[in-house]
């Protein structure tokens, strides 16, 4: 049974699924010039909050190759995901300008006016790879399902060609599901990996 925080900023509700830990195993499967990258990873991720209107997330994946007897650390995740709406002079930012006005509590028919015609609600996810690549995706929640795709990606002069990506995560029977296709490499937007996860 889900059992949700009642502490939560409004601003989060529609993202309440996704708190806690969330650990398992998922397969990789992706083109490399002639060759292809197929095999087994675990993977743990992490969403928590700190009272702000948005989630912490952190994520960490170990590739066991296609025989179980690799263990290799693959890059890891950190960043923020929030509902996607305008910014007030309540709001702090940008850098560590204070906000200029009194602080406002958001209220649930606030969250409301956000939802669009689809019915969910606009997301906004940043990420930061260990890697040095950085990550800005945008899409909708909708009920327990997550569809986002990149609006930018930034990596440093030495890193890998990476020009896109889109991920998806649904809430199954009470596990985590998630699917990350991306344009890498030089090969187009394609599948690249997906996981099954239960919360721990």
């Amino acid at each position: 049974m889900l059992e949700l925080p009642t502490d939560l900023p409004a601003d989060l509700a529609p993202l309440a699924w996704l708190i806690g830990v969330w650990e398992g195993t998922g397969v990789i499967d992706y083109p490399l010039g002639d060759d292809r990258l197929q095999g087994e990873f675990t993977h743990r991720v992490s969403f928590s909050h700190d009272g702000g209107p948005f989630l912490n997330y952190a994520a960490t994946a170990t590739f066991t190759g296609d025989d179980g007897g690799r263990r290799i650390p693959l890059v890891a995740e950190a960043g923020f995901w929030r509902l996607s709406r305008p910014a007030t002079e309540s709001d702090a930012g940008p850098a560590l300008l204070p906000p200029t006005a009194d602080p406002v509590t958001r209220g649930v028919d606030d969250v409301e006016e956000l939802r669009q015609a689809s019915g969910g609600f606009p997301l906004e996810v940043s990420i930061a790879h260990s890697d040095g690549t950085l990550e800005l995706y945008l899409g909708e929640v909708t009920g327990p399902r997550i569809d986002i795709a990149s609006d930018a990606i930034v990596r440093g002069a030495g890193g890998k060609q990476y020009g896109a990506a889109s991920r998806m995560y649904g809430l199954v029977d009470s596990h985590l599901l998630w699917a990350w296709d991306i344009a890498a490499l030089g090969t187009p937007l394609r599948s690249h990996a997906s996981a099954r996860l239960a919360r721990v």
